[in-house]
């Protein structure tokens, strides 16, 4: 993806150091976003709350935010904004489609 003057004005480039996505999670992505054809981007949140401590919010956005960091893995272009990158640094995303215990899993380094 190229960014144009505008989105490299409004979002700081990031890389796979603060999150990677493997290829099963990419595939997986792409097949939902072409379905739903809800936007370009697949913004990343992490909220506390929950048994575990963190809690790891995704949708599809069309555009991002002043002060967003975008990431490009796998072909694909994730927003994190700024309070969210202290908790994800290092995370990887992945996709299973098992009957049990498949969808998506974060293997986050800092939880």
């Amino acid at each position: 993806m190229n960014l144009n003057v505008e989105d490299q004005m409004l979002y700081r480039v990031g890389n796979e150091n603060l999150v990677r996505v493997t290829p099963n999670a990419a595939r997986k992505i792409d097949e939902l976003q072409q379905r739903e054809n809800q936007g370009n981007f697949l913004r990343i949140r992490i909220t506390g709350g929950g048994c575990n401590g963190l809690s790891y919010k995704m949708k599809f956005v069309e555009d991002g935010k002043e002060g967003d960091i975008l990431v490009s893995s796998a072909g694909v272009q994730v927003l994190v904004d700024s309070k969210t990158t202290l908790y994800l640094r290092g995370t990887t995303l992945d996709y299973s489609d098992k009957l049990v215990a498949g969808g998506f899993k974060f293997s986050n380094p800092n939880a």
